[in-house]
């Protein structure tokens, strides 16, 4: 039997269609050996093997509203314009308004691998579920911290931040790790092309005490686009099946617009029925 691994992209709030296709998953019981998320993708798969089908999407529509989540007044309070405490601490703690089912999670024979990226080295790093501690859920606001604007995530004696920015498209440790063939969701159409990161003086400025994460953000166009061409390479070769948005919807890594959002959880939903029969023959050849 294959060993079949899950691979989720980050992107913020366009992680909005890998809640859809995730809780399509959970409809139609299709199960993963082992599930390596970047940024808010790390986070939709913890609900996804919780299976608590519908709260990856409430992140997206219900939660956007609340003062703690998203904005200015986040920013200049915590340091982050994403409230990650907020968000994986106040609402994903076991006593939050939308929890976290910790022990279903940890039950589910899956693995689970969020992705970050060490301050000081440049270095993805990927933590595994063992590492994951209920009620401290530091891993997945590591994954999420986009530099500039989030403040690095320590966690013993390292900070961390977005997984993204060091590897976009895990592929390459998902196949390390004993995959064979790979699942993939994208949080960008086929024809996307990654332009350079604006704001360059203002990043530049922001991390000045790791250059390494400067470095990474100056060349994240061409890091991203090599990660997304090896992502197709592998489907022609028949190692991955990818599901990626099949409409061009006017999303951004930080819309606020609960009606986008929710398009684009439906548009998931309706990628993921137009390719069921195909995953289903992917996933069941030997």
């Amino acid at each position: 039997m294959s060993k079949i691994g899950l691979v989720v992209e980050g992107g913020g709030m366009k992680c909005a269609y890998s809640a859809g296709v995730l809780d399509s998953f959970l409809d139609e019981n299709i199960n993963f050996d082992y599930c390596i998320g970047v940024s808010a993708g790390s986070a939709n798969i913890a609900s996804y093997l919780a299976g608590q089908r519908g709260r990856n999407l409430r992140f997206y529509t219900d939660h956007i509203h609340e003062p703690g989540y998203f904005g200015i007044r986040s920013f200049l309070k915590t340091g982050d314009l994403f409230g990650l405490r907020y968000i994986y601490g106040t609402l994903t703690n076991s006593d939050g308004a939308d929890y976290l089912d910790y022990e279903k999670m940890m039950e589910n024979p899956s693995e689970l691998v969020a992705v970050a990226t060490n301050a000081r080295t440049g270095k993805p790093a990927y933590f595994y579920k063992k590492e994951v501690v209920k009620d401290d859920y530091k891993v997945f606001m590591a994954s999420c911290a986009l530099p500039a604007v989030s403040r690095p995530v320590e966690i013993g004696g390292e900070y961390y931040y977005d997984g993204g920015v060091s590897d976009s498209i895990p592929v390459r440790k998902a196949l390390a790790d004993g995959c064979d063939k790979l699942v993939l969701i994208l949080s960008k159409p086929r024809d996307y092309v990654k332009q350079p990161e604006k704001f360059r003086l203002f990043y530049s400025i922001a991390c000045r005490k790791f250059p390494r994460i400067i470095h990474l953000l100056n060349r994240r166009h061409v890091i991203y686009m090599k990660a997304m061409r090896r992502a197709y390479e592998l489907e022609k070769e028949g190692k991955a099946f990818i599901f990626a948005p099949s409409e061009h919807l006017p999303m951004g890594t930080y819309d606020m617009d609960e009606a986008a959002n929710q398009k684009l959880y439906d548009l998931g939903l309706s990628d993921f029925q137009a390719q069921l029969a195909d995953l289903k023959a992917f996933m069941n050849e030997d």
